[in-house]
């Protein structure tokens, strides 16, 4: 990738569902404060698994959004989608009225799709027949549904694309659709992530791969990247959405600014299915890629929102590859992982973390890792443990790397 100054990106509205509230203002408020949204999980039988925690989101009919016979044909996943879109349109204060449809995209990420419906869906065809089966399993469960029905509820005929990267999915939803928007294919794109996976076949096969936190004491102390303590990740689902605008659209209609997308960087380990290269080289790869597409240094940042699972070997893969790019600097730049409060959430994962970086430019405020008790050797940066910290923040470093080595940066940049 090359940096084109030629067309700036920038962020208009944001929205989000998460275990921590159906909105931008309590996912923000909750993370800054440090609470955690990790609960006993409630969407399978929590008996059943090792894992016996998640970041499920509370209190969501998706019938206080949206029709109730529209909410019945999609999945999960593309209702969390769809209201994190009606929150970022309205937050954008964007009147599609007023715009050519054919120049507003919709570009959004996901790990899984509908996996829970094919879970349900799976056992009514084995208890009851195929006949029983719904005629809408296979437009909710499409990974590409998200996209699709944001397009179809908003009437967007413009560039349309689905981003299934696994847990960098998110993250790369938002720097593909930055990009399209620099090309001069829309002026206008709905982006971000999405992931509803919490289900028997999912927390199945995560459990057989040893992925999962067998935490079994308070929920809340269940996700603690870059711990020494840590044992596995804790599953959560939820959405968040941007706008994201040409700067010449957004100025030409008078649009509030809350940041801007300055470069992003993507890269594959090429090394195993589903662990990172121990030594990051990937991760680095992409970092460095998106430094270089913003046409920033090393220097220039002010805080990494890190991947940071709480799994033993993420954690301190990241740690590495961040020395391997920042040096000596990377004991001097503020590190935190978002996934400590709200778990992880896989493809919706990095859209969330984006919107933790736009609001710590904002209100120059970063977020902190929390449960930080014992330190690990291996993890020795500035994780910005357990307390909130006051800084100002004119450029921040988003990363996200998922499974099959498959890595995702984003540089965020105050407005200026």
């Amino acid at each position: 990738m090359t940096t084109n100054n030629e067309t700036r990106v920038v962020v208009t509205g944001m929205g989000a569902i998460t275990c921590l509230g159906n909105s931008v203002d309590e996912f923000w408020t909750g993370i800054k404060s440090g609470q955690s949204g990790i609960r006993e999980i409630s969407l399978v039988s929590p008996g059943g698994f090792p894992c016996s925690v998640s970041g499920e989101i509370q209190d969501f009919n998706p019938a206080d959004y949206m029709d109730r016979k529209e909410a019945r044909r999609m999945a999960r996943f593309s209702q969390f989608a769809v209201v994190a879109a009606h929150q970022a349109v309205a937050d954008s204060g964007i009147n599609f009225d007023d715009e050519d449809l054919d120049r507003i995209g919709v570009l959004v990420g996901t790990g899984s799709g509908g996996l829970p419906e094919t879970d349900q869906q799976a056992e009514i065809r084995v208890k009851r027949g195929v006949g029983r089966m719904s005629p809408y399993y296979i437009p909710m469960m499409l990974v590409n549904m998200a996209s699709a029905n944001i397009s179809h509820t908003f009437n967007l005929t413009g560039y349309t694309n689905t981003c299934v990267t696994a847990c960098a999915a998110g993250t790369q939803s938002i720097g593909e659709a930055a990009e399209v928007i620099r090309r001069g294919a829309a002026d206008v794109i709905v982006t971000g992530g999405t992931e509803a996976g919490i289900c028997e076949i999912g927390m199945g096969g995560f459990s057989t791969m040893r992925a999962l936190s067998t935490w079994d004491g308070d929920p809340s102390l269940a996700s603690r990247p870059f711990d020494k303590g840590r044992d596995g990740f804790a599953p959560a689902e939820g959405s968040g959405i941007l706008i994201l605008e040409s700067l010449e659209h957004a100025q030409a209609r008078g649009a509030k600014i809350y940041a801007e997308i300055a470069g992003w960087g993507v890269s594959s380990d090429a090394y195993h299915l589903v662990q990172p290269h121990p030594e990051g080289s990937g991760a680095a790869k992409a970092m460095n890629r998106a430094l270089t597409n913003a046409g920033v240094t090393i220097n220039d940042i002010d805080y990494i929102n890190a991947h940071g699972t709480s799994t033993p070997i993420n954690d301190a893969s990241e740690t590495r590859a961040i020395k391997a790019v920042f040096g000596d600097q990377a004991y001097n730049v503020p590190i935190s992982s978002t996934k400590s409060m709200v778990g992880h959430s896989l493809g919706a994962s990095g859209s969330l973390e984006a919107i933790a970086c736009i609001n710590s430019i904002n209100d120059s405020v970063l977020h902190p890792t929390i449960n930080q008790e014992e330190s690990d050797p291996d993890c020795d940066l500035d994780y910005i443990p357990n307390v909130a910290r006051e800084t100002e923040v004119n450029v921040a470093l988003s990363n996200s790397f998922g499974f099959g080595g498959q890595n995702a940066c984003l540089v965020i940049k105050k407005f200026a």
